[in-house]
């Protein structure tokens, strides 16, 4: 008899720092137990980043293992084309039931994108209105963050995010049980994702509670002068409206006290579903895998949320829980979400189609201890809020490498300098890619022109809420193979020298050998000015939603005079164990 395929569980967390949970640091007054277990019995990657330290773009890349510039990840309102396979395809096409539950972000008309069912409607619009614009790039659109998330953290009776994740979790746990009274013989992969800890800081007062004796610490490095900030940094503060400003001490440690309440919220979350797996046997033969799209920067350096790549906005907690299949162990080496795709693929046996392109690289090896690749390093992209030129990095080894062409680069030993307070490249010359001669650093300046601007009818402002207290034309990237990482070639072998000006002329060569950065400037660009274009008319007469609207039909639900049969027989099968099942168990027969 063949070998049953295993489920797969995989639980996604939103804007969960890494580097603050106790997987990492065992001094975090963060609790989460259920979590703790998992990496206990689990294999742990410690040095796990997203591809792209914002929502959409980060789930995107995750989905298809592919990296933004390839996809058209730009933003929070990007497209991610109906073609590009995910993982769900090719579990799908494995005979897999695929599932998703929760937050994904899916912009445009394919809101499945290979999933055979979603259980819930997304929590953010599907439309391309969060669409960013670097033809204003001095304009803060209204759905920027903004401090409000920090001025008002506390503890709540209800909020929008709460709404959201009881549904997420109720129809998770549902399917579960579903899927053991119905679907027995078919392996299913089913995704939840769960919108917290994402800001509004805000927590219900019994989890607030969990942390009333609890020291709050403040963020370990404080903020930086505006004018000492690195340059995307300084954007990123113009774009949360925190330039100038600073942050009362209460209510920075209000904010992390509610983000560290909703981190033991999603890991309650998290209890839920592995008791439903172990109620109904289902645990003994599901992988469980646990991992997020980006972290939060929660006030270190002065920073909030998320968008750029320091380890706090950047790394992400990412567990593999099979004890029968995995042996317990911590994988130091550098791996991304961006891996998860192929990952899966190996582990239900599905093959991968070797000639279309893949970014990612499987993690089996990491898992099992076999052969295979293990490269050691991450590539990032960045085309969202705060920026106006693309913004890669690089990391490898010991080292993260972070560069735009607007900007000065950056380059940190996160050996010796894992809070990266120094920039070992900082005022040295850039070498050229190409001749190695220097050039000028550049300004952080970048002159546009276009005639396409924000439409004048496109809502720029949202309603004020009452407050408590006061260069082509092609549809996505290129229709000619981007510049970007393969699958089917090592990365380059790190030069044996901790020179920061070789080191920088090394990465900087890397950079242009692997990106075209102009291409894919003119391609953000042609994406963000097509998208203004059609949301500004697609608002206008009968709206076009996109919106998934999961769909239910009363007439199969409970009990019902036609289709289910009679009483008995749907009360027994909807019971579990069955009581034959039960009798049996009691006679140690297993059928």
């Amino acid at each position: 008899m063949a070998e049953k395929k295993p489920n797969i569980l995989y639980i996604m967390a939103d804007q969960m720092a890494a580097p603050l949970l106790s997987l990492h640091d065992k001094d975090s007054p963060i609790k989460t137990p259920n979590l703790d277990r998992l990496a206990s019995e689990g294999v742990v990657f410690d040095s796990a980043y997203c591809n792209a330290p914002l929502c959409a773009p980060s789930r995107f890349v995750m989905v298809s293992g592919q990296l933004p510039s390839k996809i058209g990840a730009y933003d929070n309102a990007a497209d991610l084309p109906a073609d590009v396979p995910t993982y769900a395809h090719y579990l799908r096409r494995e005979g897999y039931h695929t599932a998703l539950a929760g937050k994904m972000h899916f912009c445009g008309p394919d809101q499945l994108h290979g999933y055979e069912q979603r259980l819930t409607s997304d929590i953010y619009p599907g439309d391309y209105g969060w669409s960013v614009n670097w033809d204003e790039p001095e304009v803060r659109l209204d759905f920027y963050h903004n401090m409000s998330s920090v001025m008002e953290a506390g503890p709540v009776v209800r909020t929008n995010q709460l709404d959201f994740d009881e549904e997420v979790i109720y129809k998770s746990e549902q399917y579960l049980y579903d899927h053991v009274r119905s679907r027995t013989d078919q392996p299913f992969c089913l995704t939840v994702s769960m919108t917290h800890p994402h800001d509004p800081y805000a927590m219900t007062k019994e989890f607030w509670d969990m942390y009333e004796d609890v020291e709050i610490p403040m963020p370990r490095n404080g903020p930086i002068p505006d004018d000492q900030q690195d340059a995307h940094s300084q954007r990123v503060l113009k774009c949360i409206d925190l330039w100038g400003k600073g942050l009362p001490e209460e209510n920075i440690k209000n904010a992390r006290r509610a983000y560290y309440a909703a981190c033991t919220y999603v890991d309650t979350n998290i209890g839920k579903l592995l008791k439903v797996l172990k109620n109904t046997g289902l645990d003994e033969n599901t992988i469980i895998v646990f991992s997020g799209d980006h972290g939060d920067m929660l006030g270190e350096r002065g920073l909030w949320y998320k968008m750029t790549w320091f380890e706090n906005s950047a790394r992400v907690p990412m567990l593999v829980h099979a004890p029968k299949r995995f042996s317990p162990k911590r994988i130091s080496e550098n791996v991304s979400t961006m891996d998860l795709l192929p990952t899966f693929a190996d582990m239900v046996g599905a093959p991968l189609v070797k000639e279309l392109p893949l970014d990612g690289v499987s993690l089996m090896p990491y898992l099992t201890g076999g052969e295979g690749l293990r490269t050691d390093t991450v590539y990032g992209e960045y085309m969202g809020e705060g920026t106006q030129a693309p913004l890669i990095m690089i990391r490898r080894g010991r080292w993260k490498f972070v560069y735009s062409t607007i900007d000065p680069p950056l380059l940190f030993d996160l050996v010796d300098d894992p809070e990266e307070k120094i920039n070992l490249v900082a005022g040295l010359p850039i070498p050229s890619a190409t001749r190695g001669v220097p050039v000028k650093s550049p300004a952080n300046t970048l002159t546009v022109t276009t005639s396409l601007p924000t439409p004048n009818d496109t809502p720029r402002a949202s309603p004020i809420p009452e407050r408590a207290n006061e260069k082509n034309s092609y549809p996505f990237p290129s229709p000619f193979p981007s510049r970007s990482s393969s699958p089917s070639r090592v990365p380059p072998a790190l030069p044996d020298t901790k020179d920061p000006a070789k080191l920088l002329a090394w990465f900087i060569e890397e950079t242009h050998n692997r990106w075209d950065l102009e291409k894919i400037r003119q391609d953000v660009l042609h994406s963000q000015r097509r998208r203004r274009l059609v949301y500004s008319a697609l608002i206008q007469g009968t709206p076009q939603v996109w919106d998934w609207e999961p769909r239910v039909d009363p007439s199969t639900q409970y009990v019902r005079n036609r289709g289910k049969g009679v009483l008995d027989d749907v009360e027994l099968m909807s019971r579990w164990p069955r009581v034959l099942q039960q009798a049996a168990q009691a006679n140690g027969i297993q059928i």
